[in-house]
């Protein structure tokens, strides 16, 4: 347990003392995050908080991870992270193309699966599959990482909600892992927690710096490790054993995951790129209510611990009909989100009108000052 309370607590001071240096560098250099028709913010604002997220938690968990009492091997881990932090760092600076981007994360993904042992081996009943012949587990591991890593990338579009999301799944996860004695993968989950509680502290709204691709790529492939992890151990764990640790893996992530499928399904439907950006995601729906960036935030971390909720009291009904369920809640909220929206647009619209046709025929008003000197 000390070395998770070391590895938070060093995660969570590196991260925090290098951000002010990191905020007034690139004020200086001018490396801003500039807005345009897609993004939400009207200012721009510093986009390299991922260096130091990276900083606090590779520099505490390697520290850390060798007082685990462990055999874990982390050189493949080192390899894929540092190849990931690099593929977002000259996204935020040269901003890649697409494609180029996928096959570093790609290449991240098949260093944890190839050499790292990261291995989704059975689908534990879903869509009537169990065990996997290798070379199809290690194509569907690599294709998870991929999708995990770019759910974290796209869900970073309000000011707080990516790292929010990120501290409640490595939050949950520690949990898991320490009360199981895995603590390797404990520090790994209290490092990513604190490096990203410090960056919440400037980038809660209204924001002084933001994660950039540095960042969200980084805490998406550590994130999926984890979870992957999670579903390789969690059914055979010593304590709290898991019945449907693939739904429930799915589950501790649902939000950024759901939004990201339900997304790229809606852009393959429509004929384009999957990696098209638009302003279609969830947290665009509900800033189209007015709501401010701190409300989205709360208010999708709120789902995000009330599925994940769900999802463990349910976990007897077994992973296929636990993800149907999951699933159809997430299409659920989505499609309450979205009448509503329309149904406030139609009242906003019918508000304005009347005021409109008014203004046009209404008498002039004499205010009460104006009147009393009349008389």
């Amino acid at each position: 347990m000390i070395e998770m309370l070391m590895s938070l607590a060093l995660a969570f001071g590196i991260s925090f003392y290098a951000l002010p240096a990191i905020i007034n560098i690139t004020i200086e250099k001018g490396l801003f995050d500039f807005p345009d028709d897609r993004k939400v913010h009207n200012n721009p604002i510093p986009s390299l908080g991922g260096l130091a997220i990276y900083a606090g938690f590779i520099m505490a968990f390697l520290i850390t991870v060798s007082f685990a009492g462990t055999q874990f091997v982390f050189q493949y881990f080192l390899a894929a992270t540092l190849v990931i932090f690099f593929i977002g760092l000259k996204d935020d600076l040269l901003n890649l193309v697409p494609f180029k981007k996928f096959l570093g994360q790609v290449l991240a993904a098949s260093l944890l699966v190839f050499k790292g042992g990261l291995v989704i081996n059975h689908l534990g009943g879903i869509l009537g599959i169990g065990e996997l012949q290798p070379v199809i587990a290690q194509i569907l591991s690599v294709f998870t990482l991929v999708v995990i890593i770019n759910a974290f990338n796209l869900i970073d579009g309000v000011d707080g909600l990516a790292g929010t999301l990120s501290l409640i799944t490595s939050c949950m996860l520690a949990v898991f892992f320490a009360i199981n004695g895995d603590y390797a993968y404990a520090c790994m989950a209290t490092s990513l927690m604190g490096a990203v509680a410090a960056f919440l502290i400037f980038n809660y709204a209204p924001a002084r710096i933001f994660m950039g691709d540095t960042g969200s790529l980084m805490i998406g492939l550590v994130n999926g490790a984890m979870v992957i992890h999670f579903i390789q151990t969690a059914g055979s764990a010593p304590v709290l054993a898991v019945q449907s640790a693939g739904a429930l893996g799915f589950a501790v992530m649902f939000v950024p995951l759901f939004d990201t499928l339900r997304v790229f399904s809606y852009r393959i439907l429509k004929g384009i790129s999957p990696f098209t950006p638009d302003r279609n995601h969830i947290h665009h729906i509900l800033m189209r209510f007015g709501w401010s960036h701190t409300k989205v935030t709360i208010t999708l971390a709120f789902a995000a611990v009330a599925f994940a909720g769900i999802s463990w009291a349910l976990q007897g009904l077994g992973n296929s009909i636990l993800l149907l369920v999951i699933v159809g809640l997430g299409f659920l909220s989505v499609g309450i989100a979205l009448l509503s929206y329309k149904s406030y647009r139609h009242k906003m619209l019918a508000d304005k009108s009347p005021r409109i046709n008014a203004g046009a025929n209404a008498a002039p008003v004499i205010s009460v000052k104006t009147k009393k000197a009349a008389n």
